[in-house]
């Protein structure tokens, strides 16, 4: 722990006892893992399938091993995928239902837009964008793997038609590249914010930053500890 610190004013008539900032936490380690693991499978087949997507693209198989290795590892990840993230899904669900003051925060996105957040509705853990970027996530990874699966020859061939597996790869194509973008304005977002980051990778935000974006939710959180001192 940081040691505490004393300020001095410039007019030299105060002095101030600084310690370190309130950490609360936001993600357990099982929570984070889940996470990158998530992360981690979306950008190796975000590669892989820019890949196999467009001759031009080809090189990006070299990370893999070559043009084969690529083919058959890339539905192998995608199923990783679809897991890893689903667990996330089942843990987070409930936190990223739709509420009346997303509807506000959206109406006020201006207001974000130039750091005045004071105008803005006190929110749970997650904010309309967040919940955006978890919903499109969601019923992109689920296209994604069904579509998938019926392109992937070894084992359905006998399942599905032709024309019908052209037009899901089709289907496959155009859900990722909405996929991508999706992800590309995830990061952005975790840039933009300043002390997201820390949330995924200690687990913990400063107290200032949750009582700027989601003082709902450390207000409940100060409750619970409130009623349980243990906790």
């Amino acid at each position: 722990m940081r040691r505490s610190r004393r300020v001095y004013s410039q007019s030299g008539d105060r002095i101030e006892e600084v310690g370190p900032p309130v950490e609360v936490r936001r993600y357990g380690p099982v929570t984070r893992a889940n996470h990158w693991v998530t992360a981690l499978s979306l950008i190796l087949l975000l590669l892989s399938g820019l890949a196999l997507f467009h001759p031009s693209l080809f090189f990006l198989t070299g990370l893999f091993g070559g043009g084969q290795t690529t083919r058959w590892i890339h539905p192998i990840i995608g199923i990783i995928l679809f897991v890893s993230f689903f667990i996330l899904f089942f843990r987070l669900v409930r936190l990223n239902l739709p509420r009346r003051e997303d509807v506000v925060w959206v109406s006020h996105i201006n207001d974000l837009l130039k750091d005045k957040e004071e105008k803005l509705p006190e929110l749970g853990k997650y904010n309309a964008g967040q919940k955006f970027i978890f919903w499109a996530m969601s019923g992109l990874i689920v296209v994604l793997i069904v579509t998938g699966l019926m392109m992937w020859e070894q084992y359905t061939a006998h399942l599905v038609s032709i024309p019908v597996r052209r037009i899901a790869t089709l289907v496959h194509a155009l859900a990722a590249v909405l996929i991508i973008c999706v992800f590309i304005l995830h990061v952005y977002a975790a840039f933009w914010t300043r002390g997201t980051l820390s949330a995924m990778t200690r687990g913990t935000v400063t107290g200032g930053w949750s009582w700027k974006h989601h003082r709902k939710w450390l207000k409940e959180l100060a409750r619970r500890r409130q009623s349980d001192p243990a906790e």
